[in-house]
């Protein structure tokens, strides 16, 4: 990709190998984006492969890491190669999960409003949700965490697909790490007053399975929800005393 776009991709990747060629593609074809990072945290299989083979830069983690360290390793090197580019406008950061297959296509949604000015972050929504064996109990805590910080319920708090500026993004740095990246990133945003919008797309991921496997994937978002709302718990209760405090 020749470097004359205004949007770089970032695609955190664990196990991934069967979707990611299909991601690759369909992202790599999102009007203004001239760079496409796929962040490898730690796969067993042939993600990493299959990614540069589609045309992706590939980055890898020798061991998992979790999703906000992913996210934060695709955005670092975004910045590298933008200063060997002696780039003086950043790219905006859009993030795609890696097993979004053919519906990455429909990413372009998320950007525009970024482009435009008209918000700091987007968030996608999902108008086909493919659920199986899910109960919505990770969704549940993220999004009354979120309104009981901020005062906003969104429709789907977890939506990886995100497309920010990169003044925002250094703005929710250090994200809140593995599967708490989100949730931490959408309230830490709020509270410093930016704009995020949410933006409905039809893109799907894999449908999610009832087996152990994914019962274990569950409680791991559920600790990684629950601690970065923990973290964040001491700013809200401050927040909250001094709004008490300026009322009486």
């Amino acid at each position: 990709m020749p470097p004359s776009g205004d949007v770089a991709i970032v695609i955190p990747a664990k196990d991934e190998s069967d979707r990611i060629q299909a991601t690759v593609k369909a992202a790599a074809g999102l009007p203004g984006a001239d760079m496409l990072i796929v962040v490898d945290d730690g796969s067993r299989d042939d993600t990493g492969f299959v990614a540069e083979n589609a045309g992706a830069i590939v980055l890898r983690h020798a061991r998992t890491r979790g999703k906000g360290a992913a996210m934060e390793t695709g955005a670092e090197a975004v910045g590298l190669l933008e200063r060997s580019e002696d780039r003086a406008v950043p790219r905006h950061l859009l993030f795609l999960d890696a097993d979004l297959a053919e519906s990455a296509a429909h990413a372009a949604a998320l950007v525009q409003p970024v482009r435009d000015g008209q918000a700091d972050m987007t968030i996608a929504v999902f108008s086909e949700r493919v659920r199986a064996g899910g109960h919505g109990f990770v969704v549940a805590l993220s999004g009354s965490g979120i309104r009981r910080a901020t005062g906003w319920l969104p429709a789907q708090p977890l939506n990886g697909q995100r497309c920010l500026t990169r003044a925002a993004f250094e703005a929710a740095r250090p994200l809140a790490p593995g599967w708490g990246a989100e949730t931490g990133m959408t309230i830490d945003l709020l509270r410093l007053g930016l704009r995020i919008t949410e933006v409905e797309v039809p893109m799907a991921h894999r449908a999610t399975g009832g087996d152990w496997r994914a019962q274990l994937h569950r409680a791991r978002q559920f600790a990684g929800v629950a601690w970065a709302l923990a973290a964040r718990e001491p700013a809200v209760r401050a927040a909250r005393q001094a709004l008490r405090r300026s009322r009486a």
